[in-house]
Formats: C-alpha cells, structure tokens, sequence
C-alpha cells in the first residue's frame, strides 16, 4: 500500500467520523413544526436560521459529505 494512499485512507475514516459525529448532534426536522402553526412567531426565527448550530451542522455535514464522496472516487481510481 503506498503513502499516498494510506494517507487518503486515513483523511477518508476521518471524513466518515466528522459525518457520524455531525449527523447525531443536529436536532430532528420534526421539531420545527410544532412552530410553523404560529406563523408569526416563526418568522422572527427564520431571520436568524443561518446562524444556528443546526444550521451550521447542516452545512458541514454537507461539505464533510462531498469530501467524502471524493476521497472516495480517488481511492477508487487509485485501486
């Protein structure tokens, strides 16, 4: 097995943990509709969605996501 990838491996199994540890920590989508019968009150919320911690771990399970899926694609071709 050669360094280079040994290393991908490595970055791969640490792309999988940082999904796992992202995906357990957000909150479940269900408990954002017991606010959308208010209405109201749900709209001073949604202002501020992009800057919850929920959100913030929405976005990094996406990005972690992508660099799976390509350290993945390159293990393949690299056979």
């Amino acid at each position: 097995m050669s360094a280079l990838k040994l290393v991908v491996t490595i970055l791969q199994l640490l792309c999988g943990l940082a999904i796992i540890v992202a995906v357990l920590f957000q909150s479940g989508k269900s408990a954002g509709l017991s606010g959308a019968i208010g209405g109201v009150a749900d709209s001073f919320l949604a202002k501020n969605k992009a800057k919850t911690l929920d959100a913030k771990l929405a976005r990094a399970t996406k990005w972690v996501g992508a660099v799976f899926l390509i350290l993945t694609l390159i293990l393949l071709i690299m056979g």
